[in-house]
C-alpha cells in the first residue's frame, strides 16, 4: 500500500521470487519503495507481512523477508544469463493486471540494454532486453530460460505512446547483478 495523489491509500502490485532457503524474495525495489505496507502472498496462498531487508537502487533491487514463511519454502534455481543468446527463449512469470500467477513467453531480444523508468531520474544499464509480454504486476517477477531456472528480475517496459501497457520491449535486470543485492551473485 502506497498513498495516492488524491492522500487515499493505494493498493499497487508487484511480483518477487524466493531467492534462498531462508525465504529472501528478490523484487524490483519500486514496486515496494514507497509502499506503507508490504502484504505478500506465497504460492500455497500464505500471507505474511513484508519489510525491505536490502535495497540496490542502482539495479532498481530490493529483497523483503517476511514475518510468517509458507510451511515449504521452494528456492528458485539460479541460471547463468551470460550463457543466453538473442533468440533463446525467454518466459516472464508475475501478476499482471492482477492475474495471479501468469506466465508469458517469447526470446531475448538484446542485452546490456539501458532504460530510464519514466517517473524516475534513474538509468538503468546492462538489462536484458524480451518480448514476452510483461504489464504493471510483473515486475520484480523472475525472468526464466527454457531450464525454468531464474535469469533476470522484470524490471520494465518502453511504450513510445506513453501508456503503461507492453509494446513489445521489456526489461530484466541480470540476476548475477540483482544477486548481488545479497551479497554473492551467482557464478
Amino acid at each position: 500500500q502506497s498513498p495516492g495523489t488524491d492522500g487515499k491509500t493505494q493498493n499497487d502490485l508487484g511480483s518477487g521470487v524466493i531467492i534462498n532457503d531462508n525465504g529472501d524474495i528478490l523484487t524490483s525495489l519500486h514496486v515496494v519503495a514507497n509502499a506503507s505496507a508490504i502484504q505478500v502472498t506465497f504460492a500455497d496462498g500464505t500471507q505474511a507481512n513484508g519489510q525491505i531487508a536490502i535495497q540496490q537502487p542502482a539495479n532498481d533491487i530490493a529483497v523483503l523477508q517476511t514475518d510468517k514463511e509458507p510451511k515449504v519454502v521452494v528456492a528458485a534455481v539460479l541460471g547463468n544469463p551470460g550463457a543466453m543468446q538473442v533468440g533463446d527463449e525467454a518466459y516472464a512469470v508475475g501478476n499482471p493486471f492482477g492475474l495471479y500467477s501468469s506466465m508469458s513467453a517469447g526470446i531475448i531480444s538484446g542485452f546490456n540494454r539501458s532504460f530510464q523508468p519514466s517517473d524516475s531520474n534513474l538509468k538503468l544499464t546492462g538489462l536484458i532486453q524480451i518480448d514476452a509480454a510483461v504489464n504493471p504486476g510483473n515486475s520484480g517477477g523472475p525472468l526464466l530460460n527454457r531450464n525454468g531456472e531464474v535469469i533476470g528480475i522484470v524490471e520494465g517496459i518502453i511504450n513510445p505512446s506513453g501508456q503503461n501497457v507492453f509494446a513489445g520491449i521489456g526489461f530484466a535486470v541480470p540476476i548475477t547483478t540483482a544477486g548481488g543485492a545479497l551479497g554473492s551473485p551467482p557464478d
